[in-house]
């Protein structure tokens, strides 16, 4: 193992080049490198320090430093601009240990205390803003950024004046021993005791002797290990995620880097159903060569880690990550995260699922097929008896019917080679045949042959289905095979299927072979499964139940059976038009996904009997494609559904679409079209039709338009929907705060809406009460009262909180944006980045939940007057509402860098932005002074005028040469 510098002796070096007479010309790509191996050692020796000093206000500063260093390092695309900082930080860990040895928090009360705090702060500035950087990098798919010059040095300035606070007499009197420092440096090359076997840890995998077509794959995943990223490789069993990750870590880049720290801790052969934390740790620890004692494996292995930089492999991944155990769900993640945060450690994991484990920024790539041609250097290293250049163009056909799958192409071109197939059974039909021929010879073997004709049965509903057949629900699924787990037993003995994550499938020759040249699906087995899925359909819920986790399980094979009898099966079809609307809720519910029924429901015939169910499977369709926010979809899929309910002569159902196509165009601020759409409709025949409380609904969605494009008094809105019994309250609420949103007296309405909060408890309604709390919290903005404003957004969480956290997550934004306002800028970043857990990497189920949450950041930024990143928010926010055609965060994130442009005096900047809002103002059908004036939580501080000043024609926007 290289022997590692310590952070004098690379200063030294660095010195020492630079007072040489005739320095050797070094790149800016060199100088980088060199201060990122600074880097590490001062990141090595901070946190080696952190462990010693006894205050923990201390311990803060030196993990966050370390934090800043860690981004640097392995981020920041102009390392060496970081020298300066890094010297800074090396000076702020000598101090720290030399000031607080032996001290106590009464300590703190003195100037010290004071001295600490106002470095916590100044290291907090930087760190923030550097993750900042991190974060847009990210959000842009930039594996680096670049930080300005001049911000670096603000930093180092800010940093000067912070470490003049400490008075090194009043240090020298507390008889302070700076040798110490030393010491915390010799701590960097050793491990606190622990029971450490040397040389027993587990060797290293060798790299596969047959790996093809994964050389440029190898060599950037390679780039970004190196460069201290995380990864997370993905796909299906047999595609050669471990034979990447057995690649990587034999690479001569990651050699050099890691020396003898490479692990590669495999979790293949282990029941998920039985793992817990304690195995998963001891099959961490065997790798890594350390025995366990105590009750705290984490931090005997976080400390064998954090000795030096490591390359660990996780492998077979999925075993823990769709562990049944509820609590190694819970647990094993956060060791994970623990382990990536911390400094040099570096994970790649395989799996076949992506649910990997969240707070850890991994790069995910997933591993493909093979390409023809890697496909075809692979078999024919294999099969020897026919050379490339005789059977290249017969073996191309035979390799698409494998999907150019490794492992299948590794199994049959053993297979042709063990059993002499001669070049011209290796022709695309006769490789086909040789493998149904072999297909067939197996089903001739006693042990198939004596099941009968149920052997038949389930190969064909094992190759008939997508997923294969799950193991789990296999007695349920055919109940008319009783003998159904022998069966199954017996066709894995005969390789004719496999088992992969509790399914039992079939490699592509067999399918083929199968559906070809075997009988089709056995018609009680279809009524079977058609039965069970059906059944269980029908008894989802909303609740994460049994029957939920069977839809998420079994989602394609359900789907698939579906579309089966959507195109083929005509008894029964009203039942199957039932199923397929209630498995679209059901996917849109517990597993939103694009699915592949849209083509199925499309090519529904449409006549008499069939125009309401399509309809009905359409406005399912376009909910599910609400919740992706694909919401272009929806609308097809509703204005469909809209002409089919027509033609049904459903009018109640095709005012019900309507309705809801309206409201979803009134989400992306699209008020004209949406009021258009209503109003059409009350000028329709089909109005008369209409029950009353479908025509109240639409009253009320026209006047929550009407009030937003201030085209109504007041008192014209919610008159017409405010006496029905559905509607009724609904609309007396919204009627109230139209009166606050005009400019009403707020005590007034607070008074009301207090009111219609009682009624709201009596009728029990969540939708209402949610609406009720809102305009109050506003109201509490409105008037100051930014603690009551907080207290009644905090009511709204709790009504969601553990059922429905992207209603959590908008709402707490909400809650940052006023907490901010009271200047606590730390606590309403907190606020936000913890609500958002659940949501990592932005994978949303709504969309518009994470423009909610980049406008909220954007907010927060401004008012702390942290401009550049409040730019970088509203700038993302832009592009989000861009693919999501969201005119509303659009005109507030164009309209706040009009502000931030303003702010800086930059008029012209400013005049054009504002142009931009006011000409979205138009498209949206909203008067450009009443932008903010139904959604007062997205209101800019009161200090920012620009916009204001700007319609008004005030100075400097009084002429157009300003």
């Amino acid at each position: 193992m290289p022997s590692k510098k310590t952070t004098a002796e690379l200063r030294r070096s660095k010195k020492s080049k630079m007072d040489s007479k005739k320095p050797a010309p070094e790149t800016e790509e060199s100088q980088d490198d060199s201060v990122s191996q600074l880097l590490g050692v001062t990141i090595a020796a901070i946190n080696a320090t952190k462990d010693l000093v006894p205050i923990d206000l201390a311990k803060g500063i030196l993990g966050t430093i370390a934090n800043i260093l860690t981004i640097a390092q392995s981020v920041i695309k102009n390392k060496s601009d970081f020298q300066a900082i890094a010297d800074k930080c090396e000076t702020i860990r000598e101090i720290l240990e030399g000031a607080t040895k032996e001290a106590t928090q009464d300590d703190l009360r003195g100037r010290l205390g004071h001295a600490l705090t106002q470095l916590n702060k100044s290291v907090n500035r930087i760190n923030s803003d550097v993750a900042s950087s991190k974060e847009q990098g990210f959000w842009r798919r930039l594996f680096t950024v670049t930080i300005d010059r001049d911000k670096i040095a603000a930093w180092e300035k800010d940093l000067d004046r912070v470490l003049g606070l400490f008075n090194f007499e009043a240090i020298a009197i507390m008889g302070i021993d700076m040798k110490f420092v030393k010491k915390a440096l010799e701590l960097t090359d050793n491990v606190p005791s622990m029971n450490v076997p040397k040389n027993h840890q587990i060797e290293p995998p060798s790299r596969p002797a047959m790996l093809y077509g994964r050389d440029d794959l190898v060599a950037g995943l390679t780039d970004l290990v190196v460069n201290d990223e995380h990864l997370a490789l993905i796909g299906p069993g047999g595609m050669g995620k471990s034979s990447v990750a057995k690649a990587i870590i034999n690479e001569p880049l990651v050699i050099e880097k890691f020396a003898n720290r490479r692990f590669f801790v495999t979790y293949d052969g282990l029941d998920p159903s039985t793992i817990t934390l304690e195995i998963f740790m001891t099959r961490f620890a065997r790798t890594l060569g350390i025995e366990i004692a105590g009750t705290d494996p984490m931090r005997q292995i976080s400390t064998f880690l954090r000795s030096a930089s490591a390359l660990v492999v996780l492998d077979n991944a999925e075993t823990f990550e769709e562990a049944s155990a509820s609590s190694a769900l819970g647990d094993i993640p956060p060791a994970i995260a623990e382990m990536a945060n911390i400094p040099g450690i570096i994970l790649v994991l395989t799996s076949r699922s992506r649910r990997n484990a969240p707070n850890v920024r991994w790069i995910t790539k997933d591993i493909l097929p093979l390409d023809l041609s890697s496909a075809q250097e692979m078999f024919f290293q294999i099969y020897q008896r026919a050379n490339f250049s005789e059977a290249e163009e017969d073996m191309k056909g035979l390799l698409k019917e494998l999907d150019f799958h490794p492992l299948s192409i590794n199994i049959l071109a053993n297979a042709a080679q063990q059993n002499s197939w001669s070049p011209t059974c290796c022709s695309r039909d006769g490789m086909i045949d040789t493998a149904r021929c072999s297909t067939a010879l197996s089903l001739r073997s006693p042990s198939v042959q004596n099941l009968g004709g149920d052997g038949l049965r389930v190969l064909a509903i094992v190759a008939f289905l997508p997923q294969g057949l799950n193991e789990d629900l296999a007695g349920d699924l055919l109940p008319s095979l009783p003998q159904i787990d022998t069966i199954c037993d017996v066709l894995c003995m005969q390789s004719l299927v496999y088992r992969q994550d509790n399914f039992l499938k079939v490699l592509a020759p067999i399918r083929h072979y199968v559906r070809d040249s075997l009988q089709a699906p056995d018609s009680t087995c279809l009524q079977d499964m058609r039965t069970f899925y059906y059944r269980t359909v029908r008894r989802c819920s909303n609740e994460r139940d049994s029957h939920a986790n069977i839809i998420i399980s079994d989602h394609l094979n359900i789907e698939h059976v579906v579309a089966f009898n959507l195109a083929h099966v005509q008894d029964g079809t009203e039942e199957t038009y039932d199923i397929c609307w209630q498995f679209l809720w059901c996917l849109e519910k517990h597993l939103p996904r694009p699915t592949t029924l849209t083509l199925a429901i499309s090519t529904i015939a449409e006549n008499s009997s069939t125009c309401a169910l399509k309809a009905r499977c359409l406005s399912s369709l376009a909910w599910l494609y609400n919740t992706l926010s694909q919401l272009a979809e929806a609308s097809q899929a509703l204005q469909a559904a809209e002409a089919l309910y027509l033609a049904a002569g459903n009018p109640e159902s095709m005012g019900d679409c309507l309705i809801t196509h309206a409201d979803a165009l009134r989400a992306q601020g699209r008020f004209i079209q949406s009021q258009n759409l209503l109003e059409d409709l009350q000028r329709s025949d089909s109005w008369e039709s209409l029950s009353e409380t479908t025509k109240a609904r639409a009253w009320n969605f026209l006047d929550v338009v009407r009030m937003h494009t201030f085209t109504a008094s007041t008192d014209e809105l919610f008159v017409k929907s405010a006496e029905d019994c559905v509607w009724g309250l609904n609309s007396k609420i919204w009627y109230w705060r139209a009166k606050l949103y005009y400019g009403g007296d707020t005590v007034q309405v607070n008074t009301h809406l207090e009111d219609l909060l009682l009624q709201c408890a009596n009728t029990g309604n969540v939708s209402n009460r949610k609406e009720v709390l809102e305009g109050l919290a506003q109201i509490a903005l409105c008037e100051g009262r930014l603690s009551d404003a907080m207290d009644t957004l905090q009511a709204v969480i709790e009504m969601f909180e553990g059922q429905h956290s992207d209603k959590v997550l908008w709402y707490t934004v909400r809650q940052a944006v006023v907490t901010s306002r009271k200047g606590n800028y730390d606590i309403a970043r907190e606020l936000i980045q913890k609500a958002s857990e659940p949501f990592q990497f932005f994978s949303l189920r709504n969309a518009r939940t994470f423009l909610h949450q980049s406008y909220g950041f954007a907010c927060i930024e401004l008012t702390a007057g942290a401009y550049d990143r409040a730019a970088s928010h509203f700038t993302a926010t832009i592009e989000g509402c861009d693919m999501q055609g969201n005119l509303t965060f659009k005109a507030f994130s164009i309209c706040g860098l009009g502000e931030i442009a303003f702010a800086r005096s930059n008029f012209s900047l400013a005049t054009q932005r504002f142009e931009e809002t006011k000409s979205l103002c138009v498209e949206m059908g909203v008067p450009p002074q009443h932008l903010y004036s139904c959604l007062l939580f997205d209101t800019l501080p009161d200090n920012f005028k620009g916009w204001s000043l700007f319609l008004e024609g005030l100075s400097p926007f009084s002429n157009d040469t300003t």
